[in-house]
């Protein structure tokens, strides 16, 4: 299994390096770097990095990944959860390819100077929940550590916190991912969809603290 994530995010991540190489000659040398949230270019820049940029990053994520366990601390080990640690990894991967993806097609739809067909706004926002309810659907799974998870004090001084909060979590980060990808489809407004975000992230910080402070009046820490 180890073997497995490890290809498919190595593969993704050649796919983006190849995918932009292939897109790159047909480029004029300023090409759009930038969107808002609604989908109109804001920003123009060198074609070189623009189309790059986002594989160079997506190649540090998987360096970062592999070297992350040699570096935690005893007691907060990733090889804890290392299955759920390594599919984390992936879709950590799979969003920056998908974020590089959209990318390249909304830069090819907008020098290609034909019908936009591309909502870039909703299309970054949609893989972004999407990728939201995926780390949520394993979050329960993940064990006490300094990169991964709710890394709040009252987790971090309690493994039966930690356990708790991120049971909780995981259920509002994949409600809040559905609710996010059904708003973004529908067409209702973005902000909607960011807020059901904000709540599946502060509820279980807010969860933490009076749970942790609920077991410590109790003496049950």
């Amino acid at each position: 299994m180890t073997r497995l994530y490890w290809t498919v995010a190595i593969g993704l991540t050649i796919l983006a390096w190849a995918a932009s190489a292939w897109f790159y000659p047909s480029l004029p040398q300023r090409i759009p770097t930038h969107w808002n949230i609604h989908g109109q270019v804001d920003g123009y820049g060198d074609k070189l990095w623009a189309t790059f940029l986002m594989p160079l990053v997506t190649t540090g994520m998987l360096a970062l990944f592999a070297f992350l366990p040699a570096l935690s601390p005893k007691k907060f080990e990733v090889d804890a959860f290392r299955p759920t640690y390594l599919f984390i990894m992936v879709v950590v991967v799979a969003l920056f390819v998908y974020i590089q993806a959209i990318i390249l097609l909304a830069t090819w739809q907008e020098v290609g100077g034909g019908p936009k067909w591309l909502d870039v706004g909703r299309a970054l926002v949609g893989g972004i929940f999407v990728f939201f309810a995926l780390m949520g659907n394993v979050m329960g799974k993940v064990r006490k550590n300094f990169y991964i998870g709710i890394r709040v004090p009252w987790t971090l001084a309690s493994d039966r916190v930690w356990n708790d909060t991120h049971r909780l979590a995981a259920w509002l980060m994949v409600a809040g991912g559905v609710v996010g990808l059904i708003v973004v489809l529908s067409g209702l407004p973005l902000p909607l969809a960011f807020g059901a975000l904000a709540i599946s992230i502060i509820v279980p910080i807010a969860y933490s603290f009076f749970h942790y402070k609920s077991l410590e009046r109790r003496g049950a820490l």
